[in-house]
This record gives C-alpha cells, structure tokens and sequence, in this order.
C-alpha cells in the first residue's frame, strides 16, 4: 500500500507521514508513506492508493476528493488532533479503512457537522 500525507506546504505532513511509519513498522505491517504538499497531488495521485489530507484543506476537500477518484485513489481528511497525537495510530487506523473501504472519500466536513 502506497499513502500520501498532503497539507498546504509538505511541513506538518512530515511529521504525521514520520509517526506513521514508525506505528506501521510496530504493527508489523508494510507500507510506503510520503508527505507532500497540495500544489505536488496532481503528480502524485497516480503513484498511490491512499491520499491522507490535512484538516486545514477542509475547504478544498471535495475537489481533491473528486480528483483523487479519477486515479482510483481513496482520500479521508484527517482530524485536527492528528498533528498534535505523539503516534501514528489514528492516522495509520484511518489509512487502513480507506485502503479497504468500497468508496472513495469520506464525509464532508459540512456532513460530519451535521
């Protein structure tokens, strides 16, 4: 399995692609994850499975949802607390969902407010 964490400028997904391999490894599971930023996703889409976005793209969410669906890739917005966790098990859990769910994007944030 291929993940791309993706945030505004590449420096936050760092880190939550860094706790993410370390749980993985523990876990004893294999997968490659990388950190990006959203100006890179177009190049990238067709190279992954998961598209991991950060909660400040919330309002570009569908659009990447929608653009991430073209290459077959299943996105999910991470929650906030994500970059504040010391480990990668809510971020590697949520990962592990899209890789094996039967749809492409999760929620809205407008439809998880509801």
């Amino acid at each position: 399995m291929k993940i791309l964490v993706v945030c505004g400028a590449g420096a936050s997904s760092t880190f939550v692609a860094q706790r993410m391999r370390v749980t993985l490894a523990a876990r004893g599971l294999t997968a490659q994850v990388a950190a990006g930023s959203e100006s890179e996703l177009g190049a990238s889409l067709g190279n992954i499975d998961v598209l991991l976005v950060g909660p400040h793209l919330a309002p570009q969410y569908e659009q990447i949802c929608a653009l991430a669906a073209q290459y077959g890739v299943r996105a999910r917005l991470l929650p906030a607390e994500v970059f504040s966790i010391r480990n990668g098990d809510a971020s590697v859990d949520l990962a592990l969902e899209a890789a094996t769910a039967t749809y492409y994007a999760s929620p809205t944030p407008k439809e998880t407010l509801q």
